[in-house]
């Protein structure tokens, strides 16, 4: 699947105009990268029995976001980093205002490609606006906001947690919903809590590896978190407390999926592996 997506992704940039903005574009979208989040969407449909090729679009679509909202996450003006994926950010490859661009680019193109996919029109309305809606500025982008105000403070850990909703989880809840939505319309709502206790249990794990990590695997600086004065399950609830956590939202996300009238074992393989992730 993995393969097929790589493919997809490098295959869609072709119609791009050329220039610097593409070249950022295909910097930053074809970077070795685990594919999480689209992958998690064709694992759904392969869950339910259906054949995912005809979803390489809306798979892609969704890694377009999700790189959209990295470049524009290692911006100077945001948490300045200079390394993702074990390269040169993309501002840093190219400069602030190409990445800005790059990162505006896919945002726009992922709508693009979503819109024009060759399935009924009524599914593919309703897969716009969960990706909108989740990515949008009462989702992903409202935790991007409250993840900076709370820099230099003290939130509570209902605070945090809602950072985390936000920020991680509505970009996970995207493919499983997604998935639901062509697949098992009725399962929307217990996918989209899946999706949240996968995002919770995600969240805290980079917390972790942010403090005991290996720099070189996770492909980024060890201890941005701590640079940016930036506030996490580790610092709150400390180490011990928070990988207790980190199982029991997985535990939660798990006993849901056993609800469900699908493949458990293609879906638990995959959580497994996220559970197990170094970076």
């Amino acid at each position: 699947m993995k393969e097929l997506l790589e493919h997809q992704l490098a295959s869609l940039l072709d119609d791009i105009k050329p220039g610097r903005v593409k070249e950022a574009m295909q910097y930053s979208l074809l970077a070795p990268g685990k594919r999480i989040r689209p992958l998690l969407l064709l694992t759904v449909l392969k869950a339910y029995g259906v054949d995912f090729h005809p979803y390489l679009n809306q798979a892609a679509a969704i890694e377009m976001i999700h790189t959209y909202s990295l470049i524009h996450d290692d911006l100077p003006c945001m948490d300045n980093d200079d390394l993702r994926r074990g390269r040169a950010t993309c501002h840093k490859k190219f400069d602030e205002a190409t990445a800005v661009l790059a990162g505006d680019a896919l945002l726009n193109y992922a709508f693009e490609i979503l819109l024009k996919c060759e399935i009924e029109a009524s599914i593919n309305v309703d897969l716009a606006f969960i990706l909108a809606s989740k990515s949008g500025q009462n989702g992903m982008i409202y935790g991007q906001q409250q993840d900076i105000y709370f820099e230099n403070k003290n939130p509570s850990l209902e605070e945090l947690q809602d950072i985390h909703l936000h920020k991680t989880a509505n970009l996970l809840q995207v493919p499983l919903m997604m998935g639901a939505r062509i697949a098992d319309t009725a399962s929307i709502s217990i996918w989209e809590e899946v999706g949240k206790y996968l995002g919770f249990a995600f969240q805290i794990q980079d917390d972790i590896l942010d403090v005991v990590g290996n720099s070189t695997k996770l492909g980024k600086e060890i201890g941005s978190d701590d640079k940016l004065n930036k506030a996490t399950y580790v610092s709150i609830i400390g180490l011990e407390k928070s990988r207790k956590y980190v199982d029991q939202y997985y535990r939660k996300a798990i006993e849901l999926l056993y609800g469900l009238k699908m493949n458990h074992g293609v879906m638990l393989e995959m959580f497994e592996d996220l559970m197990k992730r170094e970076r």
